[in-house]
C-alpha cells in the first residue's frame, strides 16, 4: 500500500509539468487558429471580438489558471472549430482507441508468453529461430504499409474481410451505453451488430498484434533464457519438482517480472500513436480527433489529447509497477 501510494503521489508533478508543457508549446505553433475560425471577410475588429470570446486576449498565465481550474472540475473548454464541449468528444472518441489497443495489447500479450517460453525451453531449435524471424519481421514492418496490405489481400482480393469503414457496418444500429461497440452490442443483446463490429475490429487489431508482438515475444525469451540459466532453477530442477511446478513457479512467473513495464509502455504509445491506423481503417477514434485538432490549431483538442494521452500513461505505468511489485517483491524494498 505504501509502494502504492507512494508511487501516486510522484504522479501529481508529472502532471502539472505537462499540462504547462503542452498549454506553453501548442501557443507557439505556426499559424493563428482564430483565422481558421473567422470567415475571410472578418475585420480586424471582428477578430479582436473572437479573440475575446475565446479568451486568447488574455495574459498566458491567466489562461493556464483559468484552464487548469477548468480541467480540475472536468471542463476541458470548448473546440474552437465545433464550438462542441472538449470532454464530450473526449467521451465518443475514446472508447474507439481503448477498445482497439486494448484487444490487440491482450491478443499480444498472449501470443507473446507462449512464443516467448516455447522459444526459450527449445533453445537453439526450429522454434526457438522461428519465433525469432518471426518477431523480427513483425518488428520492422511499417504498421500503415501492413494495414493496407491486409486491407487489398482480405477485402480487395479475397473478398473475406469487411470494408474499412469504421467501427460497425452501414444499417446496423447499436445502441451506445458505453461507448464500447463490443460490450454495448452485448448489452443491448444485438448479435448481428456484434459480430460485425468484430469483423471490423479484426483487421486494425491484427495489424497492431504483428507489429507489437515481437517485442513482448523477444522480452520474454530473453527472461526465461535468463531464469533457465540461473542457479535457483538447477537447484528446483535438481530436487525433482514436478515438470508442470517447475515450469509455473520456477520459470514463468519470475520470465514474466519484467513484462508488465514493457507492456505498459507500448500501451501508452499506442494510446497516442495509433493516428495512421485510425486513418488507414477510417477509425473515427482518439488519435483521428487530435491529428484534427492539430491541423486545425485546436488549442482546446489538442491540449486534452496530450493531458489525457500522459495521464494514461503514467497510470498504465502505475498499473505495470504494481504488478511488477506483485512478481518480483524485491522491488518493493
Amino acid at each position: 500500500m505504501n509502494y502504492t501510494l507512494r508511487r501516486l503521489v510522484l504522479l501529481i508533478p508529472v502532471l502539472i509539468g505537462v499540462s504547462i508543457l503542452v498549454f506553453a508549446l501548442v501557443r507557439v505553433l505556426p499559424g493563428d487558429p482564430i483565422r481558421t475560425i473567422v470567415p475571410e471577410t472578418a475585420t480586424p475588429a471582428d477578430i479582436a471580438a473572437a479573440r475575446v470570446r475565446y479568451g486568447l486576449d488574455k495574459p498566458l498565465v491567466t489562461q493556464y489558471w483559468i484552464y487548469m481550474k477548468g480541467v480540475l472540475q472536468g471542463d476541458f473548454g470548448h473546440s474552437f472549430q465545433t464550438t462542441r464541449p472538449v470532454s464530450q468528444e473526449m467521451r465518443e472518441k475514446i472508447p474507439a482507441t481503448l477498445e482497439l489497443t486494448t484487444g490487440a495489447l491482450l491478443i499480444a500479450l498472449i501470443l507473446a508468453i507462449g512464443l516467448g517460453l516455447w522459444a526459450a525451453l527449445r533453445r537453439g531449435k526450429l522454434p526457438d529461430h522461428l519465433s525469432r524471424v518471426l518477431a523480427l519481421i513483425g518488428t520492422s514492418l511499417p504498421e500503415f504499409w501492413l494495414g493496407i496490405l491486409l486491407i487489398f489481400l482480405l477485402y480487395y482480393v479475397w473478398g473475406i474481410a469487411p470494408p474499412p469503414s469504421g467501427r460497425i457496418a452501414q444499417g446496423i444500429i447499436l445502441h451506445h451505453v458505453t461507448g464500447f461497440d463490443v460490450i454495448d452490442a452485448l448489452l443491448t443483446w444485438n448479435g448481428k451488430a456484434f459480430w460485425s463490429v468484430l469483423s471490423h475490429l479484426a483487421l486494425p487489431v491484427a495489424t497492431l498484434v504483428v507489429v507489437i508482438t515481437g517485442p513482448l515475444t523477444r522480452s520474454v525469451r530473453a527472461a526465461a533464457l535468463d531464469v533457465l540459466d540461473s542457479n535457483a532453477y538447477a537447484c528446483a530442477a535438481a530436487h525433482g519438482i514436478p515438470a508442470r511446478r517447475l515450469w509455473r513457479s520456477y520459470l514463468a512467473r519470475p520470465s514474466l517480472s519484467g513484462l508488465p513495464t514493457l507492456a505498459a509502455l507500448i500501451y501508452g504509445t499506442l494510446l497516442g500513436g495509433t493516428i495512421m491506423i485510425e486513418y488507414v481503417f477510417s477509425w473515427q477514434g482518439f488519435g483521428q480527433w487530435a491529428l484534427r485538432g492539430l491541423v486545425y490549431r485546436d488549442y482546446p483538442v489538442i491540449q486534452a489529447f496530450v493531458l489525457v494521452v500522459a495521464t494514461f500513461y503514467v497510470l498504465i505505468f502505475l498499473v505495470a509497477d504494481v504488478l511488477h511489485a506483485l512478481l518480483d517483491p524485491r522491488v518493493r524494498l
